[in-house]
């Protein structure tokens, strides 16, 4: 099952982006992570993403922490948050980072993301999969062999459609390690699912990184969103502005990517019929004369008889009198 009937499906990820916003600006988390909610429908973005959990989840006691990630939302806390998605219509999704975040918010949750931080984690993955809700795979740093054991693991419990997120584990991304290729690769090696990019480049004025990818074969796009680009941590996200040059590129790329056989097209049939050229006479040729090449030359309408017919048009024979210039047609020949 499938539930990203849109193309392009669009996602801001709004992970941990929250915290310094309400910091900036003296406001709770929940309000502040409201407010993105909202910002995020009005500008036409398809879902939200919210990092679960914190620091505990994600180093071992013996471990230096190298972050300290604190959500300070509470599970009632995602939960009004779901609730805001379902009354403004935009899903839902959260990264979760324990079992415990999937057993309290999956009555609450559209979709699930795993992340490249977990795509070896088998026993995770099998356990997000049991849900059976749609499920984003980030593939960052990954093998195509880790690739479709994860893909395995989920599969074995869940029928819900998979996305693959080409994704690349370096915040920010610099452009020559963006990689948009890789698409096109996982396309390729796994052509029944859907293929997604998560981008953590700097956005540019014209969002060409995300759009370059979406051209590329990307139907599921995600990216870090924020109110304020110009905050410590946020220069890697885009913004309502950023959105709708994004929208305002795919909409321009759906009009002039067509249709993928060639064929001559409704738009061509004027100028198809009256650009190309025909067999005409090239001087006056009396009935009953046989055609020879030099009785004829090529000349606008293509109404007539075309120049790749030539060959049966030489050696018969004219049943009329045909004038200078005039457009030959079958009728006037005999063998």
């Amino acid at each position: 099952m499938n539930i990203f009937k849109k193309y392009p499906f669009l996602i801001a990820e709004i992970s941990f982006n929250f915290y310094t916003i309400a910091e900036e600006e003296g406001c709770s988390y929940l309000e502040v992570a409201k407010l993105m909610i909202e910002e995020a429908k009005k500008c036409g973005i398809d879902a939200v993403n919210f990092h679960v959990g914190n620091s505990e989840f994600f180093y071992c006691n013996f471990e230096e922490n190298l972050s300290d990630i604190s959500d300070n939302l509470n599970y009632e806390d995602y939960k009004q948050l779901s609730e805001l998605c379902q009354d403004i219509g935009i899903f839902f999704m959260i990264t979760p980072s324990d079992f415990s975040d999937v057993d309290e918010l999956d009555d609450f949750v559209d979709a699930y993301k795993i992340p490249s931080s977990d795509l070896t984690n088998t026993p995770f993955i099998r356990y997000v999969s049991a849900k059976n809700k749609p499920i984003i795979l980030s593939t960052a740093a990954s093998t195509l062999k880790e690739i479709k054991n994860a893909i395995e693991a989920i599969e074995d419990e869940s029928n819900f459609k998979i996305t693959l997120m080409h994704s690349v584990l370096s915040y920010p991304t610099e452009l020559e390690d963006a990689n948009l290729l890789m698409i096109k690769d996982l396309a390729e090696n796994f052509k029944e699912y859907d293929i997604g990019y998560s981008d953590y480049t700097i956005p540019g004025d014209n969002m060409f990184v995300l759009t370059t990818a979406y051209n590329y074969g990307a139907v599921i796009l995600e990216k870090y969103f924020t109110l304020d680009k110009s905050l410590k941590g946020h220069e890697f996200a885009m913004d309502s502005e950023d959105v709708n040059v994004f929208r305002l590129n795919t909409k321009v790329l759906s009009k002039i990517k067509g249709f993928k056989n060639k064929q001559p097209l409704i738009c061509e049939s004027f100028s198809r019929r009256n650009v190309r050229k025909s067999i005409v006479a090239k001087n006056d040729i009396k009935k009953g004369e046989i055609i020879k090449e030099s009785d004829i030359e090529f000349k606008r309408p293509g109404s007539g008889i075309p120049p790749f017919e030539m060959d049966y048009i030489i050696g018969k024979t004219a049943t009329v009198d045909i004038p200078k210039g005039l457009l030959f047609d079958y009728t006037m020949f005999s063998d």
